[in-house]
């Protein structure tokens, strides 16, 4: 006796098999995706950390360092440290352009020197700018070099 004859369908569900198929295609492509993000952020967290650890190279001053326009420290009269430390850097632009930014704006803003943080508001938000930028300018006026605050601010940041 054959299924049809006694009443029972061999009837399959393909409405289901296809649903299940589909939802199985949707989770799988959510593992995948999620997979790729993590990965990213695996990458870019290597390719920081191998940043961060390999020595860096302290850029030697522009020509046109002394010419540069930087933001005006009265901008930041509600933030004394910071205004003062826009005032110190104005004084000593040619001392900064050959200065590393420990805060590794040259990686992350293509920034080329530490002067490059006070053309802008970008030294104002950023603690290791305000500091490497104060030390310049004091080292600098009691007679130090280039070398010497370049020296100072490695063994403050430095690796």
């Amino acid at each position: 006796m054959s299924h049809a004859s006694s009443g029972k369908s061999d009837r399959r569900r393909p409405h289901r098999a296809r649903r299940s198929t589909a939802a199985a295609r949707r989770r799988r492509s959510m593992w995948l995706k999620v997979g790729g993000v993590a990965a990213a952020l695996i990458a870019v967290s290597l390719i920081a950390r191998a940043g961060r650890t390999s020595p860096t190279t302290h850029p030697t001053p522009r020509a046109d360092a002394a010419r540069a326009r930087l933001a005006p420290p009265a901008r930041y009269a509600s933030y004394p440290r910071v205004a003062e430390t826009y005032r110190m850097a104005a004084a000593v632009p040619e001392v900064l352009d050959g200065v590393f930014c420990y805060c590794y704006c040259s990686q992350h803003s293509g920034h080329y020197s530490l002067l490059d943080c006070f053309k802008g508001d970008h030294a104002a938000g950023c603690d290791v700018c305000l500091s490497e930028g104060a030390i310049a300018y004091r080292m600098t006026k009691d007679g130090k070099d280039l070398n010497a605050v370049r020296a100072a601010v490695d063994d403050m940041y430095g690796t």
